[in-house]
């Protein structure tokens, strides 16, 4: 403790304006935030769109200019992710995902969003966890951006474990208060009313009572993830705080909310997953750019990740991994098994997977502590001349077993894509549309979104569960839809 303590520097907090003890200094702040943000924009990737990517940085940096650390280069970045995300690191590196501008329902709501998330580097506090985590032993980087560990039911992202997850940790309560604060502050300097960030929490608590009410529908427990509703909890009591802190702030002549410019701006935004990703319909998935299809057996569900995707059973204990094999691995079947798994024993199998060669590899290797694990993968030689590792994975030795002939089936699924998988690959997209006279329902009756659809589209409306009461539009209202 006294070697951490030695390293520490005193720097005073711009916002309380007390000194700090501290083991990142604002140089510091501003050299990990440069670095983890190379891991999230490559975890993620960048939604491409310069106008929308322009539209929030204008907004990003008008509230910043009005924050308690204007002297910062700040950065604000789109993620081409459909989770419901943003999130801050050390520096003035500030992230907005496709996910949560398509829940969002104005400028001010946006604003909300990011004038909390700028509050949170304002105040330090990805400095102050890092310099708790110091003391306790654990890396400065690790502190601000946590990897992913996940179990066989997101199997799919076990193969980027060690590049940033992309999303900041919990904060305690006392430093979501401060952030939402904070962000209140640079509302009402930046002249959108503060009652906005009440707005932002009725969103979120909409979304855990639709995550609530669908993951009862399917008889499992409610999820777990990594985006804002797992790092900024919408309680009761956070949402009381909230509203205590905007009614704090007098009435006064606030900007419109600018709902018609924002509308504008997330005009033909891709909803759920993108081109880029690929898309999942139903038990099919189509990845249009790298011209390939994969199709879930019955009971299965289809995964998709960053940088891979996957075919997951019913008790989440077994799927097939798919990813494709990185260019230095070799050009045989042979030299990437061998490259890839450096196995200590096995057999080889050739197979042809709707015309295209394949190698089926049953056999074991050993990891760094010199332990033997079976490895049972299929690599195929794809469209386009790119080949990919079909991995299958089982929570153990005996849920493989039991998957073996699903799993053989899911890989069978592999191949090029037909003219009817092209058609089906086409991303949906967020338009406006007036509501008509039937309301949501009617506008469910064309959406491609399917079984749920008009939950979905009142879910992005602002106006699904208790917690938008009162707020239904009327006929004629601009409302987004999903084409």
């Amino acid at each position: 403790m006294v070697l951490v303590l030695a390293g520490c520097a005193s720097v005073v907090n711009p916002v309380t304006g007390r000194t700090e003890r501290t083991v990142m200094s604002e140089e510091a702040e501003v050299a990990e935030g440069a670095k983890a943000h190379e891991q999230v924009v490559q975890q993620y990737g960048r939604h491409d769109d310069p106008k929308l990517a322009a539209y929030v940085d204008e907004l990003g940096q008008r509230l910043a200019k009005h924050s308690h650390r204007p002297q910062l280069k700040w950065t604000f970045t789109v993620l081409d992710s459909p989770e419901l995300n943003a999130f801050a690191l050390p520096g003035g590196y500030v992230y907005v995902t496709r996910g949560i501008l398509a829940t969002m329902e104005s400028e001010a709501d946006l604003a909300g969003v990011m004038g909390h998330e700028i509050g949170h580097v304002t105040a330090r506090h990805g400095a102050q966890r890092a310099t708790r985590q110091q003391q306790a032993g654990i890396g400065v980087l690790a502190a601000s951006v946590l990897g992913a560990v996940l179990g066989i039911g997101d199997v799919a992202n076990q193969v980027s474990q060690g590049v940033a997850a992309g999303y900041v940790a919990s904060y305690s309560r006392d430093q979501e208060l401060q952030a939402d604060r904070l962000g209140a502050e640079y509302l009402a300097k930046t002249r959108y009313d503060p009652k906005n960030m009440v707005d932002v929490i009725q969103v979120l608590k909409s979304h855990e009572q639709y995550a609530a009410d669908h993951a009862k529908a399917a008889g499992r427990g409610e999820r777990e993830g990594a985006d804002w509703l797992a790092s900024h909890p919408s309680n009761e009591t956070r949402l009381q705080d909230i509203r205590s802190i905007a009614a704090s702030y007098p009435q006064a002549a606030y900007a419109d909310d600018a709902r018609g410019r924002f509308l504008r701006a997330i005009d033909g935004l891709p909803f759920g997953e993108s081109r880029a990703q690929g898309v999942t319909r139903g038990q099919h998935f189509f990845h249009e750019p790298l011209g390939f299809a994969l199709t879930a057996p019955a009971g299965w569900q289809v995964q998709n990740a960053q940088a891979a995707v996957a075919l997951v059973n019913g008790a989440g204990d077994a799927g097939l991994v798919v990813r494709p094999v990185p260019e230095k691995a070799g050009t045989t079947h042979e030299e990437i098994i061998r490259n890839l798994v450096k196995p200590t024993a096995g057999r080889t199998e050739r197979r042809e997977l709707h015309g295209l060669a394949a190698t089926h590899f049953v056999g074991t290797r050993q990891n760094a502590q010199g332990q033997t694990s079976n490895v049972v993968l299929t690599v195929v030689s794809g469209p386009q001349a790119k080949p990919y590792l079909l991995q299958y994975l089982g929570k153990d030795g005996a849920a493989l077993q039991r998957a073996l002939p699903t799993l053989r089936e899911a890989e069978a699924s592999f191949r090029p894509l037909s003219a009817a998988d092209r058609a089906a690959a086409r991303p949906w997209v967020l338009k406006t549309a007036p509501l008509p006279r039937g309301g949501f329902a009617e506008l469910a009756k064309r959406s491609p979104l399917g079984a749920g659809a008009e939950d979905r589209l009142r879910l992005i409306n602002g106006v699904y569960g208790t917690a938008s009461a009162g707020r239904e539009p009327k006929p004629g209202e601009l409302v987004k839809v999903v084409e």
